[in-house]
């Protein structure tokens, strides 16, 4: 199924990202990770690229088994900066031949040295979006950044946004967020562009203070006053800071769901036991939807 059919039958959608093998988890150590989320029941749950863009081809190896063997939808990303219209062809076969209907399309970072960057066929990601979506095979998702990206300002990054939706793009998935009356300011400002594809937040629970603040370095996020507090409180008791992170997101997460969003995309780090923890607080409550339906 087409995840962009998934929005019409139900709401919210409840998903997981997965990242491929590195050098803490091996292939069989994924596998199994998948395995055990997949018994959580989402909708549907994406791959991610290594850092920089690698291990794209487990990406498509990894979406063959959730998709196949697992039986839950798989959302693979592509990214296309630098890429050859030759290169994205070639992974769009693979996935077709893996019944794989479903692409989270990206930019992709741009390598540390610009001087060694192919052109490429694609300079931004609702480039790929054109490409994909006349292809036809494909439902096609897309990146948003409720906190504005760090490469550009506030108002452009909407416009960019409004063309990217424009080119085609079926849903979206946030960046990571801590705030969510910024979430809900951001999509206010989408709804008076006339943004109106379903937009799933993507939450990330807090379990190592050391991790997310280089996250949020990178990708220009926010800590509230009061997820700081947890992180400084507990920054040295690992069992403390995980407790308390898992209670961070799911209050994150229920107060999203009330507030009608359209999906929870919860970005697991590979932590099965952090995933089941946020989905047997919720279970009660996205039960009550499901029944509403």
């Amino acid at each position: 199924m087409k995840i962009a059919n998934l929005f019409t039958k139900k709401k919210p959608t409840i998903s997981f990202e997965v990242f491929p093998p590195n050098e803490i988890y091996s292939l069989d150590e994924v596998y199994k990770v998948i395995d055990e989320l997949a018994e959580l029941k989402p909708d549907f749950i994406s791959v991610t690229y290594g850092a920089g863009g690698a291990t794209r081809g487990r990406t498509v190896e990894i979406a063959s088994k959730i998709k196949n063997e697992n039986h839950i939808e798989a959302l693979a990303h592509l990214t296309c900066i630098g890429a050859e219209k030759s290169e994205i062809d070639n992974i769009l076969s693979e996935l077709e031949k893996n019944n794989i209907e479903n692409i989270l399309a990206l930019r992709g970072d741009f390598p540390k040295d610009k001087t060694d960057m192919k052109t490429g066929d694609f300079s931004h990601a609702c480039d790929l979006v054109k490409y994909l979506k006349g292809k036809k095979s494909f439902s096609v998702g897309g990146a948003y950044y409720p906190e504005g990206h760090q490469d550009t300002n506030d108002l452009l990054d909407l416009f960019n946004l409004k063309i990217k939706v424009d080119s085609g793009t079926d849903f979206l998935i946030s960046q990571i967020f801590f705030d969510n009356e910024q979430f809900y300011e951001f999509r206010d400002k989408l709804k008076k562009l006339n943004i109106n594809i379903p937009l799933v937040a993507g939450i990330m629970p807090v379990t190592n203070a050391k991790q997310i603040r280089k996250i949020t370095s990178l990708c220009g996020c926010t800590i509230p006053d009061k997820l700081k507090k947890i992180l400084d409180r507990y920054e040295n008791n690992p069992k403390a800071l995980k407790e308390a992170g898992i209670a961070y997101a799911t209050e994150q997460i229920i107060d999203l769901i009330t507030s009608d969003i359209d999906g929870i995309h919860l970005y697991t780090m590979n932590k099965v036991e952090t995933a089941k923890k946020i989905m047997e607080s919720i279970q009660n409550i996205r039960k009550e939807f499901e029944e509403a339906v």
